[in-house]
């Protein structure tokens, strides 16, 4: 038999309990270790986090502490000083970057205290530092700017800007003010070099002669000089805020108005018009004008020079009246004509010419119509106009063809204009009313017209003939008309008139010019005369003429 066959049935109870109670321990043993395999797994994952935010730290600590190196190297290189100081009644440094160095003091010195902010502070600003630094405090301002100098350890003075904010706590007090110190020294001279040619062209412009004006990019006056005001009777204050339009003439308001986008498009200007001053006096100027512009070539303003023309104008004025004592007042009587003529200069005086010749001092019974055009304009050409006045009346009474008193008066007029560079070109006719016949000499002239309204046809009469006092001795050569009929119309003109400007730059034209005649046919001359100065004057709409015009009007009557 077996051992276990021989134990009792008491023994072989206990000896159950005793192996179920060896299984719960096994069973238990097992759980625990299930248990510590998955608090293992639970480690090794926390583990391998923990590992893994650890080198996340460690890859931002070194690229921290690489910026950090980098943005050392920036500071010490930089010309910008960072300070941190705590706030309070008894201030302290406690921060000062190392770049300080370029002052010629260690940033140890001023931590430490061996060396103060305040002694380095120059003299003349200390005081003036410290009171806006109270007045900030005071005013509970967070953040300013202060310039001031300082003086370097090898005693230079530099300037600073000094931009500070204030540093709070949870609480809101106010724990540190820290900022930056900028070394401004190159900014600040050029600033003062510029301060002080702005005061020299300053007391240049307020001491010249001329008038000074600065307007915005509206032509709306931000400046004046006293020569200015003076010239036109205002006080500073009553003409700041004006615009040029406001104190022009009507005719030089229509000008800027209508040339405005053409004169503002140019960089520099020259042009005359007149300003209405306060005790309604019309003032001539003369203006040279300007564009402002910015570092950019960004347009910002425009700026004139402005001369008082009254005197000079006066004394043109005398001339000009002169001038026009030696045109013609009124056309003469002549029977089986109709006449009319008119000379408009550019300027007070001009070097357009016109004359009717008629009487016993020359051919018997013939009109004599001359037009002339001396090269140039103003008083140069006026007085050439003058002398050749002279020389044309006086050959005029000699008894000779057309061809020849243009002849010896083109001699006179170049022995006497010699090398100037003057010439005149001419337009000569001499009609014989009885015979309706005309004969002209054409100098280097523009055609005089004829037109003919019965057959609603233009004729140019042509011709060869240099321009007078270009060759001593050319030879001229008539032209004839062998027959004027009722109604035809004669037109010698300058090229003043088809030359004549809009202000987008465009001509009047010898197309509008017939067509004023042809239109106007059925009228008199006087009538046809003033419809082209008239259509003339609004084709231009204020634009100031460049050149002289003169115009001569025939109409042969029944």
């Amino acid at each position: 038999m077996s051992a276990d066959q021989r134990k009792t049935k008491a023994e072989l109870i206990e000896e159950l309990r005793r192996l179920r109670r060896q299984a719960e321990k096994v069973k238990a043993l097992r759980q625990q270790l299930k248990d510590l395999r998955a608090d293992c797994s639970e480690l090794q994952v926390q583990c391998t986090e923990q590992n893994r935010t650890l080198e996340d730290e460690c890859r931002l600590r070194d690229r921290t502490e690489e910026a950090l190196r980098l943005a050392e190297m920036i500071i010490a290189q930089s010309p910008v000083v960072l300070f941190r100081r705590r706030a309070g009644k008894t201030p302290k440094l406690v921060y000062v970057s190392s770049n300080i160095i370029q002052f010629g003091y260690a940033a140890e010195e001023l931590l430490n205290g061996r060396v103060t902010f305040s002694e380095i502070v120059h003299p003349d600003d200390h005081n003036r530092l410290v009171e806006e630094v109270n007045t900030f405090t005071e005013s509970d301002v967070e953040d300013y700017t202060q310039c001031y100098r300082i003086v370097t350890r090898s005693g230079e003075v530099r300037w600073v800007e000094d931009r500070t904010s204030v540093v709070r706590d949870g609480q809101g007090r106010k724990i540190f003010n820290q900022g930056i110190l900028v070394d401004v020294t190159p900014r600040r001279l050029a600033e003062e070099e510029l301060r002080k040619s702005e005061e020299k062209f300053r007391r240049i412009v307020e001491t010249s002669g001329e008038g000074f004006v600065l307007m915005d990019d509206q032509l709306r006056i931000v400046e004046v000089n006293d020569s200015y005001c003076r010239m036109l009777g205002y006080r500073r204050e009553e003409v700041i805020g004006k615009t040029t339009l406001e104190l022009a003439s009507d005719e030089f308001r229509q000008f800027i108005t209508g040339s405005r986008e053409r004169l503002l498009a140019m960089d520099y200007r020259t042009f005359e018009g007149a300003l209405v001053a306060k005790d309604g006096r019309r003032v001539p100027v003369l203006i040279h004008g300007n564009t402002l512009r910015d570092a950019n070539g960004a347009k910002i303003g425009n700026a004139a020079f402005v001369a008082d023309l009254t005197e000079q104008k006066k004394a043109l004025e005398l001339a000009g009246k002169v001038q026009r004592s030696l045109v013609p007042a009124r056309a003469p009587v002549v029977e089986g004509l109709d006449i009319a003529g008119r000379s408009d200069p550019c300027q007070e005086v001009g070097g357009d010419y016109f004359d009717f010749l008629y009487g016993p001092a020359y051919p018997a019974g013939n009109l004599i119509v001359v037009v002339g055009d001396i090269s140039g304009h103003g008083v140069d050409a006026a007085l050439l106009m003058t002398t050749a006045r002279a020389f044309i009346r006086m050959r005029a009474t000699q008894p000779a063809d057309p061809a020849r008193v243009v002849a010896m008066a083109n001699h006179d007029l170049t022995l006497d204009m010699g090398d100037s560079g003057s010439f005149m070109t001419l337009f000569y006719m001499e009609i014989d009313p009885r015979g309706r016949t005309a004969r002209w000499v054409r100098a280097g002239h523009e055609p005089a017209l004829l037109y003919c309204p019965v057959r609603n046809q233009f004729e140019e009469l042509t011709g060869n003939g240099a321009p007078l006092g270009v060759d001593l001795n050319f030879g001229f050569t008539d032209q004839a008309l062998l027959a004027l009929h009722p109604g035809t119309i004669l037109a010698l003109g300058t090229d003043g008139i088809w030359e004549a400007c809009d202000p987008a730059g465009r001509l009047f034209g010898k197309e509008r010019f017939r067509d004023v005649i042809r239109r106007q046919s059925a009228g008199s001359a006087q009538e046809i005369l003033t419809a082209v100065f008239d259509a003339v004057g609004r084709f231009c709409r204020g634009m100031p003429s460049h050149d002289d015009i003169t115009l001569v009007v025939i109409k042969i009557e029944e």
